[in-house]
């Protein structure tokens, strides 16, 4: 079953608390929505599921909301670090607000471990000396 328009429309308006910017892509059979350029969240058949991480899994876990979860052509299960959200928080921006910031949390604590992992990366190159000809010498062919 595909998302509706209508649902994902409801969604825009309520994770925009704050004027932040909020985009819903189309991906894998479902829709991603980004709030200011982050992925914070997964929509399948209707259904919200937020970001998660070791922070803010807790909050999840203490109403029983389960992960988002799916199954590959070999019939493995797969979970995702996305948990449903509570059914109140659809009702209204004002419930909404927290589990969007918790889940944009999460969506930035990401991108900040993605980005010390790249400064690491690239300052380790830096570090290695690169051997070059000296200025003037060409090469033999």
């Amino acid at each position: 079953m595909a998302n509706s328009r209508d649902f994902l429309d409801h969604l825009r308006e309520l994770m925009r608390a704050g004027g932040r910017t909020v985009s819903v892509r189309a991906m894998f059979g479902g829709h991603g929505v980004y709030v200011d350029g982050l992925f914070v969240a997964i929509v399948d058949d209707d259904v919200l599921y937020l970001r998660a991480d070791d922070v803010n899994r807790a909050e999840f876990s203490a109403l029983g909301l389960p992960p988002f979860a799916y199954t590959t052509k070999d019939g493995a299960r797969h979970e995702m670090s996305y948990h449903r959200a509570p059914d109140d928080a659809l009702e209204s921006a004002h419930a909404m607000a927290p589990w969007a910031r918790s889940a944009l949390g999460a969506a930035l604590r990401a991108a900040a471990a993605r980005d010390a992992k790249k400064a690491k990366r690239t300052a380790g190159r830096a570090a290695k000396p690169v051997s070059r000809a000296p200025r003037g010498a060409t090469k033999k062919r």
